[in-house]
């Protein structure tokens, strides 16, 4: 990466955009990691079958939202750090520090779970969680690494997170592992690479003057939350579609919703990790003239999102009056309900990265926005289990990426109105 490096020792952020080569070898770590969570995705499908597929789907599906609890300490470094000077050092090892924390007390949880009652649901569930959180503190140390100009370490950590899910599944695949026992081994292997990418940060970032954490943490602690907080609810909010699936008896319908899941975010998934990497030089340019400038835009994209779901789900509306494609809607096993899945899936990937795309726009602008995108995520994590209710029970997986575009509509039209109330030049 360009700009200020580590090379010295001395802390110092890397604000400048990264190198072509750079994001190419980021993109390639990342790449090849989601690929081998979508291969073991359709691997653990013929493995299991259906029923124990479906288990291992909701209890994912249900815990994915922790993946971004301990990576909110890293969107919030990746602003803050490159406007910092003296107390850079502080404030990542703040960040460091409150990306930890929930990861302990989950796996302490995990742990207690597991000795005391190792076949439950419960440990299957908490085993999920340890993964999906485990996961989200390396993103956040992999982040630190970026910006300190080590971006080989980000690419290396999910290189070899991509070794450890092709290498676990096929252990499943040979010798019949459970679906605890699968997630027991992916955490496993999460954790030593954590360890050792961990071990990799400077001294610094791993300690800090006691006075400069009681000092810092206020401010820090605010940024973290708000910023945070729009993803975790996010993801939240998807992850209520598998409750509801569940409550509706249609857990297995959940494998299918799972692996459509996987299609789309893995596109998501690479754009958001983008805005990551270039997120450094986007904060220190987003101040000013070029603040109001990234509102305005951000203003235009969620316009458009917010018109692109009433029409597409009022398509989808028509679509279920007429009996003929009511039929096809609602369908199950079909070709041509898989291809009304992909349909609904694009529609849902689309609206969601222009949406993401806006969000990230106005999060860099200042603080005072953060309490904006986190009422909008709010709403949206009101609106998609109301909407899931409604549309989950008649029209299984389909109904599920229905109401993910409701929320991502309900979202961009809350902040922008909320946008425009707290800026009337928009």
């Amino acid at each position: 990466m360009t700009g200020t490096s580590l090379a010295d020792g001395t802390g110092a952020a890397s604000i400048e955009a990264p190198k072509t080569s750079t994001v190419l070898r980021l993109l390639a770590g990342r790449g090849v990691f989601r690929l081998a969570i979508q291969a073991m995705g359709l691997v653990l499908v013929t493995a299991w079958g259906a029923p124990d597929y479906g288990r291992f789907a909701t209890a994912l599906g249900l815990m994915t939202w922790l993946n971004f609890v301990p990576s909110a300490a890293e969107k919030s470094a990746l602003k803050c750090l490159p406007r910092l000077n003296l107390t850079r050092n502080a404030v990542a090892a703040l960040a460091v520090r409150t990306a930890v924390a929930p990861v302990l007390v989950v796996l302490a949880a995990m742990a207690v779970t597991l000795v005391l009652a190792p076949h439950s649901d419960a440990a299957l569930y908490l085993t999920a969680a340890g993964w999906s959180i485990s996961g989200g503190l390396l993103m956040t140390v992999s982040g630190l690494h970026r910006l300190r100009g080590k971006s080989t370490l980000d690419a290396l950590a999910f290189t070899a997170g991509a070794l450890v899910v092709g290498a676990v599944t096929a252990g499943t695949w040979f010798a019949h592992w459970s679906p605890l026992t699968h997630l027991a081994s992916l955490l496993g292997g999460i954790l030593l690479i954590l360890a050792c990418s961990a071990a990799l940060l400077p001294k610094e970032w791993l300690r800090a003057e006691r006075i400069d954490g009681h000092r810092l943490w206020p401010a820090f602690g605010r940024s973290t939350v708000l910023l945070g907080l729009t993803e975790v609810l996010d993801v939240l909010a998807t992850s209520t579609v598998f409750g509801i699936l569940a409550l509706a008896g249609r857990t297995v319908d959940s494998g299918p919703f799972y692996v459509a899941l996987l299609a789309g975010s893995a596109f998501c998934s690479l754009l958001f990790y983008q805005l990551r990497v270039h997120q450094p030089a986007i904060s220190a340019r987003m101040r000013g003239s070029g603040a109001a400038a990234g509102r305005a835009r951000a203003a235009d994209l969620l316009k458009l999102v917010e018109r692109g779901s009433l029409i597409f789900l009022a398509l989808a509306g028509i679509a279920l009056a007429i009996p003929a494609t009511r039929a096809v809607l609602t369908a199950e096993g079909t070709v041509g309900a898989y291809v009304v899945l992909g349909v609904f899936v694009l529609a849902e990937t689309v609206l969601f990265a222009v949406r993401l795309y806006a969000g990230f726009l106005i999060e860099n602008t200042n603080s005072k926005v953060l309490t904006l995108t986190a009422s909008a995520s709010i709403a949206g994590l009101v609106a998609t289990p109301l909407a899931a209710a409604a549309l989950v029970p008649a029209m299984g997986p389909v109904g599920g990426f229905a109401a993910l575009v409701f929320a991502i509509g309900t979202r961009a039209a809350v902040l922008r109105r909320l946008l425009r109330r707290h800026h009337p030049e928009l």
